[in-house]
């Protein structure tokens, strides 16, 4: 019984206490990123004068932010867990993981691109599509798994370390993709047949479902933007 006791109380002075210190510089690492879309809308809008063109954002909680730029809105969540890797992940192979398996765990915060009409007109059934999400650990290492330079950028865990700039960059590339990820026509066939219901649905709610990606590769899949 004392020895069991003994690797409960390992288990919470160290894997317990180290996932709280994540959670919470990950906390510090969100409010940084919040500042940092601030300042970038409030920069953007300072250049763009067009007031058809939406440049704003809304605070939602602690752990979660919208930012609407021009057609499109980009919602940054962090997730209040703490994720191990698993243990068939490449990384673990890595002497940086190897040397201290609490590098292995991490914060993380999803980046989702949705169209801005899908919020303003409360469009249900619409679809968002996750273009980006950053992994930190307790030494503010970090990764990043994304589309566009977001997924290019940041995969080299053992030597980089998130700073104010890279903050910057990450929430400016989000831009840049989100801009770049255009809505394209659906397939013929999704659209040919509708009942009345749904029809006076799109004609009083605007239900039918809408995303940017309906079936089509998009070149912002492939596009580089700085």
């Amino acid at each position: 019984m004392e020895q069991n006791r003994k690797i409960i109380l390992d288990l919470l002075l160290n894997k317990s206490a180290l996932k709280q210190n994540i959670a919470d510089d990950c906390e510090q690492v969100f409010l940084k990123i919040k500042e940092t879309i601030k300042t970038e809308i409030d920069a953007l809008q300072k250049k763009v004068k067009d007031q058809r063109i939406r440049l704003s954002y809304k605070e939602k909680g602690n752990f979660e932010m919208h930012v609407f730029v021009g057609s499109d809105v980009l919602v940054f969540h962090l997730h209040n867990n703490v994720f191990r890797l698993p243990d068939d992940n490449a990384l673990w192979g890595t002497k940086y993981l190897r040397e201290n398996e609490a590098n292995g765990y991490f914060g993380v915060i999803y980046i989702y691109n949705f169209l801005a009409e899908s919020f303003i007109q409360n469009r249900l059934n619409d679809s968002g599509y996750l273009i980006g999400r950053l992994f930190i650990n307790h030494e503010r290492h970090f990764m990043m798994e994304g589309k566009g330079q977001l997924g290019v950028l940041f995969r080299d865990l053992e030597n980089i370390v998130l700073s104010d700039d890279l903050v910057s960059l990450i929430v400016q590339s989000s831009f840049a993709y989100a801009l770049e990820f255009d809505l394209l026509v659906p397939p013929y066939d999704y659209v040919a047949e509708l009942s009345v219901g749904e029809i006076q649905l799109i004609s009083n709610n605007l239900q039918l479902q809408t995303g940017k990606r309906l079936g089509f590769k998009m070149k912002s899949d492939e596009s580089d933007f700085f």
